[in-house]
C-alpha cells in the first residue's frame, strides 16, 4: 500500500500504465485510468480491486479419512498446497454398502457448483462404490451404493474410485481397480490381488454407462487419478501393485479415457500408495501414502518426466490417508471453519 502512494506522488500518464502493470490483478485491466484522475481515486480503485481479487483467491482442500474408515469424510484444508490443516471434523458419516466404511474419498466440483464424493465402501465382496453430493460440503444429499459391477459377479473388489470431470464431453469419469480372478495373467502377486482399472460416466449421477476395462498395462495397477495438463494432453498417476514394485508411476493420453502410453519409471520409493496430484503455481506436486514409513511424501514435477523429492517441504496432520485435492473459494473455506468452529 506504501508503495502505492509512492508512486501516486510522481503519477504520470505513463506511470499510471506502469501502476496498474505493477499490481497483479487481471480485473484492475477493466478501468481506463487517465492522467486527469486524483490520487485519492487512483487510491480508492486500487485498495477495492486488490481486495476483491484476494477475496477470490482459490484455497485447497483435501479429502481424507482415517483408519479403520468407520467414521467418514474428514477434510483437510492448506492456502498455499504445502502445508496442511485438519479441521478435525466428520463431514459425512458412511451409510452405503454393508460395511458401511468410507475408504479412498475423491471428490470434484462440477461446473454447476456441486460437489460429487465417491468412495470405498468395502474391502472384499463389494461390487460398488458410494455416492453423495452437496452444494457446500456441509449438508449431503443421501447416500447411494452403485452396484458398479453387478455385471461381474466373481469381482473380488471395488477399489479406490477417483471422479474427474471431463470439460470437453461434459461428462463425469470414474475409475476404479477391480480384481476378476482369472481374467489377466498373473504375476507374482496372488490371483485375488491381480488388477486391472475400470471406468464409468455419468452426466446425473442417475444413470450410469456399463463399466468398461479402462487400462491394463501388463501389470496389477490400483489408485489411479486423471490430470488435464491442456487440450488434448492428460496424465495418469497410478500405482504398479506388483511385487516387488508398489510404488508410483504416471502415463499419458490425448483423451482422459486413453489410451494412455508413454509409462514413467516408477519414482516413488516402494510401499507407496494413493497418489494425489495437484498443481500449485506451475509445479505440479503428487502426494503418495508412503505406508511402510507411516508418512505422508510428495513428488515435484513441471513435465511428469522429471521428479524431485519435496517431502520435507509439505506438512501432512498425521492420521491422513488417500483422498482427493481440489480447489474451492476462500468463501467455501471461511463457510467451512464457521461451521466447525476453527479459528
Amino acid at each position: 500500500m506504501f508503495m502505492i502512494e509512492e508512486n501516486i506522488n510522481t503519477l504520470s500518464f505513463r506511470g499510471t500504465s506502469d501502476l496498474i502493470k505493477a499490481i497483479s490483478c487481471p480485473a484492475l485491466r477493466v478501468f481506463s485510468l487517465s492522467f486527469r484522475m486524483t490520487k485519492l481515486v487512483i487510491l480508492i480503485y486500487s485498495v477495492l480491486l486488490i481486495t476483491s481479487c484476494a477475496a477470490k483467491k482459490d484455497v485447497y482442500l483435501f479429502t481424507s479419512f482415517h483408519e479403520p474408515a468407520n467414521e467418514g469424510l474428514r477434510l483437510l484444508y492448506s492456502n498455499d498446497g504445502y502445508h496442511w490443516n485438519d479441521f478435525k471434523h466428520i463431514f459425512l458419516k458412511p451409510e452405503a454398502g454393508d460395511a458401511k466404511i468410507m475408504r479412498d474419498p475423491s471428490m470434484v466440483q462440477g461446473p454447476d457448483g456441486t460437489f460429487h464424493l465417491v468412495w470405498t465402501t468395502g474391502w472384499k465382496g463389494d461390487l460398488g462404490f458410494g455416492y453423495a453430493s452437496s452444494k457446500d460440503l456441509i449438508h449431503w444429499s443421501p447416500q447411494q451404493h452403485i452396484n458398479i459391477m453387478a455385471t461381474e459377479p466373481t469381482t473380488v473388489n471395488v477399489w479406490a474410485p477417483e471422479i474427474f470431470y471431463d470439460d470437453v464431453k461434459k461428462q463425469y469419469i470414474i475409475v476404479w481397480a477391480s480384481c476378476i480372478p482369472g481374467r489377466f495373467p498373473n504375476g507374482q502377486e496372488d490371483a485375488n490381488n491381480n488388477h486391472r482399472l475400470y471406468y464409468t460416466t455419468t452426466t446425473d449421477f442417475k444413470a450410469f454407462s456399463t463399466a468398461k476395462l479402462f487400462l491394463d498395462p501388463g501389470f496389477s495397477v490400483i489408485d489411479a487419478q486423471i490430470l488435464k495438463r491442456g487440450t488434448q494432453d492428460y496424465v495418469l498417476v497410478m500405482k504398479d501393485n506388483t511385487r516387488p514394485n508398489r510404488n508410483i508411476l504416471v502415463a499419458t493420453a490425448k483423451d482422459p479415457l486413453g489410451p494412455y502410453s508413454n509409462y514413467s519409471s516408477r519414482f516413488t520409493e516402494l510401499f507407496s500408495e494413493g497418489p494425489n496430484a495437484t498443481k500449485v503455481g506451475n509445479d505440479w506436486l503428487i502426494y503418495y501414502d508412503s505406508y511402510r514409513l507411516k508418512r505422508y511424501g510428495a513428488m515435484q514435477t513441471t513435465d511428469f518426466k522429471t521428479f524431485t523429492d519435496f517431502s520435507n517441504k509439505v506438512t501432512v496432520p498425521e492420521g491422513h490417508k488417500h483422498g482427493t485435492i481440489l480447489k474451492v473459494t476462500t468463501k467455501t473455506l471461511n463457510n467451512l471453519k464457521k461451521e466447525t468452529g476453527v479459528q
